[in-house]
């Protein structure tokens, strides 16, 4: 890690010295001879950083030199805040003095000849120096390359390998052992329980038997509340109203509630890694000992008295680990991907010879091996296999003697030491994320690039920093290392998420690297050492860990910032707050502004307690990145927004959704901060008294509820960079068409575009749909609310199309046929989108469509779908067609469907539908059909 924190500032210096040349005039001499020891050190860090855990003396250096690297950082970055100017965040030249640049050269100078020491004292440690040849800088991007060239199938997949009769035994147990009501699944950690549970949940015959389905992950802390409500909206799928009723619900109701629903419908509850017993006998109350339905509960549990304690009418399953040949199997999944896709691939006879004994070392552990296999997918000559070989037998050399859970720690600790450095921080920065947490893929993108721990150096043709960092974390998942969380309707990551033996490895290294620290108030009565920094007390009392995670608690007092936490060189400030959380007293809030001057990440997503306006003093943060006030309840921003010059992310949406219609006051300053790239603005921005103005943010690729009643709309063609655009007022939708006439006027590089409404009744106003179309040359997801008097040709489609989505289109004519000749569009959605009475879904249609949601046609009639049509569809929503009597016969054809979803349809329609009814024949191979008011 240290050698990623000496890359890093050794870029940064670079940087440095071009943008502040006038600041650091008469020092860059100073400046550059340290960017030149720094590259010399870089020779030796990776030898070194392997070695930490081998030699107390080698940890040592390695840690003088991080900290010496730190300081580098530290002292530049004092400077420039020290002279900032209260406009804009720039440097006034004139009030820096020949005494203050002296003093800067000294401290450099000074924190250069300690690393020279360290250089010197190299051969003490044996440490060899690894040769960082011409060109080499790049070879991380070369691989990226040639990776995006492969077909990740363990991206898509979680491979069930070894567990076949494991399936059938539960399955027996869950489907048709009418007396067991709990199934345990029980077994150490990195076995494969929750996998096993996960293809259980989506099986086609457990999806074919229950009625209704809830997966609850429970963390060490578990929260009854938390995990009673999650479950239940999960099984009864409420309307808005329904949910905010849930929320203000008492325990007692909630969990009466939630035992009612399993008495009524067939349900299948997954509680995921229960902890203690008491957690289990805690959630208990909500779960009705039998019911006549048919309702069941899995647990999955490393704890044997939970397994055998959860419930009198119990079933205990106890996984065993792998065999050699299903190790192997699982092994090869993994570690040649492109052999599924390849028909002629062969495995080289040395690398299966070398690849055996290393899953041989794994115990028959699926994790172990599934992580062994994301390492070495990476790899592709038997050079490169060799040395993880050599690797893995020293780590394990260390775990010997200390059973199945230690080999799979090491193996765990050789995927990170083998990470390319550019990697390391970006994985350990998901430490700071609570345990089970969903981590945002976007939010967590645009704090890796306002970090800076994105490397420009890895910057492919038209990339963004942000499709570099992307990169970064399928690398990191396709490794293994973090699992996939949610997927968004095209198959794109929404979240990740990381195994909980992963977070403790996650969060070992990162205490190691003396950077991160953890503040959880929530538990702060509990025994959470892992979570605390353990490193000594000068460490503690503030230099140099530089990120700061703080759990917040339910209870309503006020957090404290502990003393050893006043560090002012702190960079990243993170909070996590529980879904009940009040502060009453925003003091801990407006310290940041006072304490942390040299923050880069200042994340307040949820917190309250800002009172209704934003203190003035966050201007003071000049060096700021990423800022994120979302749902924060604040009404006011202060105008020394402006000192944030350097802002790349803004979130301003500081109002829920239960507020939705207050208005924020923002100052019109936004438009001076010239390096944003993601903008996020309130869906009603108040007190801008000039129009805004947007067209000088060229870097700009993100812009939420673009403000067209307070700017010129004109200006977005300036916004040459954007990918992504939300507009919510209806009465400037035809006005932004407009901006694209002439034809030769777009936004190329535009991707997301949603056009959208918070009215109860779509708006009126005709879209022209071609000409938006025209404008937007690369879309790939369209949202657009209101009338569209047809439906262009599908040439006239940009043929990147995956998602679109219309509402209130009113269309006369059928828009299936030219909709069902987009080749890659994958989800469709549409809310009175057509008022005929029929339909046709011809044959080819829909290639690579997956989800169809037909709602609000309110004379719809009578649909065909042909054989052949739709024939990749595996989710239907219909809804709100009160004239449609059936579905259409040659649903019967489409193989792949997986999922229906009736709401508010006719008793006609329902009653046909059932397994007794006269259309049931059309659907009988559908897994799972659902029923809701």
């Amino acid at each position: 890690m240290a050698e990623s924190v000496v890359s890093f500032l050794v870029e940064r210096l670079g940087d440095l010295v071009i943008k502040e040349a006038s600041l650091l005039w008469g020092v860059e001499d100073q400046v550059k001879k340290m960017q030149t020891e720094l590259k010399w050190m870089q020779c030796f860090l990776k030898d070194a950083d392997k070695r930490q855990d081998e030699d107390e003396r080698v940890k040592n250096w390695v840690s003088e030199i991080r900290e010496a690297a730190y300081d580098v950082e530290d002292v530049i970055d004092n400077f420039i805040v020290k002279f900032a100017s209260k406009r804009g965040g720039k440097i006034r030249n004139s009030i820096i003095q020949g005494k203050d640049l002296h003093d800067l050269a000294s401290r450099i100078e000074g924190i250069k000849e300690r690393i020279a020491d360290l250089t010197r004292s190299l051969k003490t440690y044996g440490i060899k120096m690894t040769a960082r040849q011409e060109g080499e800088g790049s070879s991380f991007t070369s691989e990226r390359q040639r990776q995006l060239r492969w077909s990740y199938s363990h991206v898509v997949e979680e491979f069930i390998v070894g567990f076949e009769e494991d399936i059938k035994e539960l399955m027996k147990k869950l489907i048709e052992d009418e007396g067991c009501r709990v199934v345990s699944i029980c077994g150490m950690g990195g076995l494969g329980k929750t996998t096993l549970a996960k293809h259980l949940y989506h099986h086609e015959d457990i999806r074919r038997h229950f009625e209704a389905f809830a997966w609850a992950y429970i963390s060490q802390q578990c929260k009854k509340r938390d995990v009673w409500e999650g479950i239940l909206i999960k099984l009864i799928s409420p309307t808005e109203e329904e949910k905010k009723e849930i929320l203000r619900m008492k325990d007692d109701e909630l969990a009466k509630k939630l035992y009612k629903v399993q008495q009524e419908k067939r349900c299948l509850i997954i509680i995921d890694d229960i902890w203690t017993n008491d957690a289990w006998q805690a959630l208990c109350p909500a779960f009705p000992d039998k019911t006549s339905v048919g309702s069941k509960i899995l647990l999955t549990t490393r704890k044997m008295e939970i397994a055998a304690d959860a419930d009198l009418n119990r079933f205990l399953h106890e996984p065993e680990c792998l065999n050699e040949e299903k190790s192997w199997e699982l092994f090869e999944r993994k570690a040649f991907p492109r052999r599924g896709h390849i028909s002629e691939y062969r495995i080289d006879e040395r690398m299966e010879h070398l690849g055996r004994d290393m899953v041989e070392n794994c115990a028959g552990l699926p994790l172990a091996i599934v992580v062994l296999g994301g390492l070495l997918a990476t790899k592709e000559t038997v050079n490169e296999w060799d040395m993880v070989h050599r690797n893995i037998k020293s780590h394990l050399a260390r775990s010997a003697g200390r059973g199945q859970q230690a080999r799979l720690s090491e193996v765990l600790a050789l995927s990170y030491h083998e990470l390319p450095y550019q990697l390391k921080p970006c994985f350990l920065y998901l430490s700071q994320f609570p345990e089970d947490f969903e981590i945002p893929r976007k939010k967590l993108v645009q704090q890796w690039v306002a970090e800076g721990i994105v490397s420009l150096q890895d910057e492919l043709d038209n990339e963004t920093l942000e499709e570099v960092a992307e990169s970064y974390l399928h690398d990191l998942i396709n490794r293994c290392m973090v699992q996939l969380g949610v997927r968004g309707s095209t198959g794109t990551i929404k979240s990740c998420r990381l195994h909980d033996l992963m977070r403790e490895l996650c969060l070992s290294k990162a205490k190691q690297e003396a950077f991160i620290h953890i503040i959880d108030h929530e538990h702060r009565n509990k025994a959470n050492g892992a979570l605390q920094s353990s490193r000594n007390s000068k460490t503690m009392s503030g230099s140099r860990f530089r990120w700061c995670a703080i759990y917040l608690s339910q209870d309503g007092g006020e957090p404290t910032l502990p003393d050893y936490l006043k560090n002012p060189n702190l960079r990243s400030l993170l909070f996590f707050r529980p879904k009940k959380h009040r502060v009453h007293d925003g003091q801990l809030l407006k310290s940041v502004f006072d304490k942390f001057k040299l923050l880069k990440v200042l994340d307040l997503e949820g917190v309250k307690g800002l009172e209704e306006k934003l203190p003035g003093d966050v201007g003071a943060l000049i060096q700021l990145r990423f800022l994120s006030l979302k749902k924060t309840r604040i009404r006011e921003l202060p105008t020394s927004l402006v000192n944030l010059g350097g802002l790349q992310s803004l979130n301003l949406q500081t109002i829920d959704k239960v507020s939705w219609e207050s208005t924020v006051q923002v100052p019109n300053v936004v438009w001076k901060m010239e390096q944003l790239r993601h903008l996020y603005l309130p869906k009603w921005c108040g007190n801008i008294t000039d129009k805004l103005q947007l067209a000088n943010l060229s870097d700009l690729q993100t812009l939420v509820n673009f403000p067209a009643n307070k700017c010129d709309v004109q200006d977005l063609l300036s916004l040459t960079n954007l990918r992504k655009l939300v507009l919510n007022d209806p009465r400037h939708f035809e006005a932004f068409v407009q901006i694209f006439e002439p034809p030769s006027k777009t936004l190329p590089y535009l991707m997301s575009l949603s056009l959208k409404t918070d009215l109860l009744s779509f708006p009126d106003k005709v879209v022209d749909l071609s000409k938006l179309l025209s404008g937007c040359p690369r879309l790939c997801k369209l949202h657009v609310e209101g009338r569209i008097e047809n439906i262009p040709r599908n040439n006239q489609f940009p043929s990147s199309i995956t998602k679109l989505t219309l509402w209130g289109s009113r269309l006369v004519g059928d828009p299936m046929e030219a909709l069902g000749k987009l080749p890659h569009l994958k989800y469709l959605s549409g809310w009175e989108v057509f008022i005929g009475k029929k339909m046709v879904c011809s044959k080819d249609s829909f290639p690579q469509l997956k989800t169809l949601l037909v709602r609000g046609l309110p004379n719809f009639e009578e649909w065909t779908i042909e054989e052949g049509a739709m024939r990749t569809l595996s989710r239907l929503g219909i809804s709100d067609c009160y004239k449609l009597k059936t579905v259409p016969d040659g649903m019967r054809f489409i193989t792949t469907l997986k999922e229906i979803e009736i709401r508010w349809m006719s008793r006609s329609f329902r009653s046909g539908l059932d397994e007794n009814g006269e259309d049931f024949y059309k659907v009988q191979h559908v897994p799972s059909i659902v029923f809701l008011n």
